[in-house]
């Protein structure tokens, strides 16, 4: 396997080499050429070095998306250090977990983020160096980013030995528990290169993202798979519904990737006569909600590749046959199973645990934590905590987190089952259903609900609307309406600080308001399954 350092390495120098004053990164009204790209990396490798960054430490990245996140990345990998990209989200003792777990030396960080920084790396002792963007230098911060980039415009003299494998160390969520950190111990970039090439991004032709570089969507696919397709890329600052189209014209955009709830986000925009006029010709979509999915193609016309990955091991699905609601077959010789509690396959159109494993065996682990590594991988397979289904022809359908499933009365409930349906309301934005204890032992489903801007929303009208769409013993209970839900810098729902919200003064109950089914007794499988 080739060191990933290298590839991106070599990618970064190809590039410069054969079309030196080609655009390649876009932000906002900036934009930079390969040269300009391989001197900025060239001058923070060299920063690094001289703040006392030696290859094989890790330096945490704590900057929301702007080209300084590209520099300071690239400059890690030239110099042979490895990029621990944090979710600006992260606050308290999520962050101090992240710092000390992952045992950074040192740490680039945006001004906006120095109180909560500071806080979490007060009892963080391997960390000796800080660097800021936006602020100066003085009160624990070491250098500002203008000094990182003041270095050589020269090849660092470093050796590259015992660099570390990986492009970046990534934390996962941490929606169930704390965030675990993935490392790769040997690189294999088939599977996301046959992603790559479904995009069907030509060279010269731009890629858009506002999805943040912390997360590995917009680092590798986006980002790095750019240079892979000697492809523009497009970065914007953040995620914005009502300008995202706009700025697929403004970028002359041909590919986009989405995550989780984007598709139905942009459908609840206004519609507008030119929705179809843009250049985008396909969306990598990782949870389109099949019900959204061909209305999405058809408003804004493009086409919807479907695809499943994570983060924490290689093993992709890609739908490329259109086959609606699924997220496809197995790629690049990685083999995938859904099977049961017991670790045995279950039935096709049976749902079951989603596991997958790769030809060359196990390719990463969790920092630190042994144990959780081999539960992961027991029996070879890497468990992916998805509930997933596979229909007769081999397509595989997403069936929501295994973790985030209700159990109530017995029967287990999925949240995204429930999701799908509420979403599905011309009046709700979005929603998020979880458990909240029961007094009769198990757990009740409480949805809480995002409406859309201007509309009045009934407790009782949603509860009416899941009847007869989902199983009797998975009409909620609870209802709260909400402005925004908590989420991460993903856009994944944080199904933690729901739950340990619970039931509020501003929780509507449907058995304590007559509303509804009622409370079941009982439900059988052909209801489950109806």
């Amino acid at each position: 396997m080739t060191r990933a350092q290298s590839a991106i390495e070599l990618l970064v120098r190809e590039r410069a080499r054969a079309h030196p004053d080609a655009p390649w990164l876009v932000f906002g009204d900036e934009t930079f050429t390969w040269a300009e790209v391989l001197g900025y990396a060239r001058r923070a490798a060299n920063g690094w070095l001289e703040l006392g960054v030696r290859p094989a430490d890790r330096v945490a990245i704590l900057l929301g998306n702007c080209p300084e996140f590209v520099w300071a990345y690239l400059g890690l990998l030239l110099m042979g250090a490895g990029p621990v990209p944090v979710n600006t989200a992260q606050r308290g003792v999520t962050l101090h977990h992240i710092l000390a777990d992952s045992g950074v030396r040192a740490a680039i960080v945006s001004d906006a983020l120095r109180p909560s920084f500071d806080e979490a790396r007060a009892s963080c002792p391997d960390l000796e160096h800080t660097v800021v963007v936006g602020g100066r230098a003085g009160d624990g911060i070491d250098w500002d980013v203008e000094r990182l980039l003041s270095g050589r415009d020269a090849d660092p003299v470093v050796d590259l030995a015992d660099a570390p494998a990986a492009a970046a160390m990534l934390y996962t969520s941490g929606t169930t528990g704390p965030p675990k950190g993935v490392v790769t111990a040997s690189y294999d970039a088939s599977p996301i290169g046959v992603l790559l090439g479904a995009a069907g991004v030509k060279p010269g032709e731009t890629m858009y993202t506002p999805l943040p570089l912390f997360h590995g969507n917009a680092l590798y696919v986006s980002m790095i798979g750019s240079m892979v397709l000697d492809a523009r890329f497009a970065l914007a600052e953040r995620f914005s519904a009502s300008r995202f189209f706009d700025d697929c014209r403004r970028y002359d955009a041909v590919e986009f990737n989405a995550l989780g709830g984007m598709i139905s986000i942009l459908l609840k925009q206004p519609p507008r006569p030119d929705d179809a006029d843009n250049p985008v010709r396909t969306v990598l979509s990782a949870g389109c909600p099949p019900d959204r999915w061909e209305e999405f193609e058809r408003r804004f016309g493009v086409r919807l590749v479907e695809w499943f990955g994570m983060v924490d091991a290689p093993g992709i699905l890609l739908n490329t046959e259109g086959r609606v609601g699924s997220m496809g077959k197995p790629i690049a010789g990685v083999e995938f199973a859904v099977v049961d509690d017991a670790d045995e396959p279950v039935p096709a159109g049976h749902t079951g645990e989603l596991v997958f494993r790769h030809p060359a065996g196990q390719l990463t682990h969790y920092h630190g934590l042994p144990d959780a590594t081999e539960a992961a991988y027991r029996g070879g397979w890497f468990h992916t905590g998805d509930l997933a289904s596979q229909d007769a022809d081999g397509f595989y359908y997403y069936r929501g987190r295994k973790k985030e499933s209700i159990r109530r009365l017995g029967e287990n409930i999925s949240a995204w089952e429930i999701e799908t349906v509420v979403n599905g309301h011309p009046d709700v934005q979005e929603s998020a259903a979880h458990a909240v204890p029961s007094e009769l032992g198990e757990d009740e489903v409480k949805l809480v609900v995002v409406p859309k801007p201007g509309v009045r929303l009934s407790p009782a009208v949603l509860v009416e609307y899941c009847e007869g769409k989902v199983a009797r013993y998975a009409v909620p209970r609870y209802v709260e309406f909400v402005d925004e839900l908590p989420k991460t810098g993903t856009q994944r729902v944080r199904y933690g600080a729901l739950k340990e919200r619970g039931v509020t003064p501003a929780t509507w109950d449907r058995q304590a308001n007559g509303a509804g089914s009622g409370p079941v007794g009982t439900s059988t499988v052909e209801e489950q399954h109806a």
